[in-house]
């Protein structure tokens, strides 16, 4: 093997925090892309976090005057697509319906009842928002929150740099969410990812496999109740997945989706909202989109775990 060839097969792995988790990428090349990565990071919080009280979208939320980045463009404009295809099954502008219920990142609000949320819900639709001149028109109590989405589109932002730096075997990992292409050469086979099992112990352990999934030249994005729930008086489980047409927690046997799509941001926003369409719409939905593989886990009848693949997603 000649010196060229051998660097070539060299694998640099780096990992840190982000988005309140943490990203890993693996690749090819000996280069150390770190400064790079965290360059983009940066970008894509202050563009579309609503953690941070001045990105973008906090300004955009507090109906301030701003000229949205490319960034922020992109995933409105997938966003959109994803809402019309399911019927408004996703929808960011869910937001202050998910603050409302403690899931976000505002605390939640006093003397919650079915006249808040329903108030609250006349603000909520994304076919009421639009761009024009760069700016986001909506109306003052209309809230975007990409919290749904913009995981997997960072996945993207990452892969698609590597992919402009001709590295042609990676694997990118952003709190679970991943793309994968070519090879993991060193074990000379396509990237293998895992679908976790739930548990409801507050116990995360991420060799606990339900199934492993090969995986090349596509993306994974997993959503599910197990890992962020709360749970009333009554022992009643809440999703903290909200329905996008009541405003309130949905409530499913569902507890798993993993989708595979062709880009991570695809795969991110779909397993969101196949989450609140539920197993039989999730079904009929994909018999017109064979571009997604989905593999479901779920509660029977008796309480015990079962599973469902869907278009072809990986045995």
């Amino acid at each position: 093997m000649s010196c060229q060839e051998d660097k070539k097969q060299e694998m640099t792995t780096l990992s840190g925090p982000v988005f309140g988790t943490g990203y890993k990428a693996i690749y090819n090349s000996n280069e150390d892309y770190t400064a790079q990565f965290d360059s983009l990071f940066t970008v894509i919080n202050n563009s579309m976090s609503t953690y941070i009280p001045d990105s973008d979208i906090s300004r955009v939320n507090k109906n301030k005057d701003v000229v949205i980045d490319e960034h922020f463009e992109k995933v409105l404009a997938a966003s959109k697509t994803i809402y019309r295809r399911t019927e408004g099954a996703f929808d960011p502008t869910i937001g202050a319906v998910v603050n409302a219920w403690d899931f976000g990142p505002e605390g939640d609000i006093e003397n919650l009842d079915s006249l808040k949320i329903k108030s609250l819900m006349t603000a909520v639709g994304l076919n009421k928002l639009g761009i024009v001149n760069g700016k986001i028109k909506k109306s003052e109590a209309t809230r975007i929150d990409f919290n749904a989405i913009a995981k997997g589109y960072g996945v993207d932002v990452i892969a698609d740099f590597l992919e402009a730096k001709h590295i042609d075997h990676y694997l990118v990992e952003i709190g679970g969410e991943i793309r994968a292409k070519g090879l993991n050469i060193k074990k000379e086979k396509p990237w293998t990812v895992g679908v976790t099992r739930p548990r409801f112990d507050g116990i995360n352990d991420a060799t606990d496999y339900v199934k492993a999934v090969p995986l090349s030249d596509e993306a994974m994005a997993t959503s599910g109740t197990y890992r962020k729930f709360k749970i009333d008086e009554n022992g009643n489980r809440y999703s903290h997945i909200i329905d996008t047409k009541t405003g309130y927690p949905s409530k499913t046997n569902l507890l798993s989706i993993s989708v595979i799509a062709p880009d991570c941001m695809t795969a991110d926003a779909y397993a969101t909202a196949f989450k609140t369409m539920g197993i039989e719409k999730t079904k009929t939905f994909l018999e017109s989109h064979p571009e997604l593989k989905v593999f479901l886990i779920f509660e029977n009848i008796d309480k015990e775990l079962e599973t469902l693949s869907l278009n072809g997603f990986p045995e």
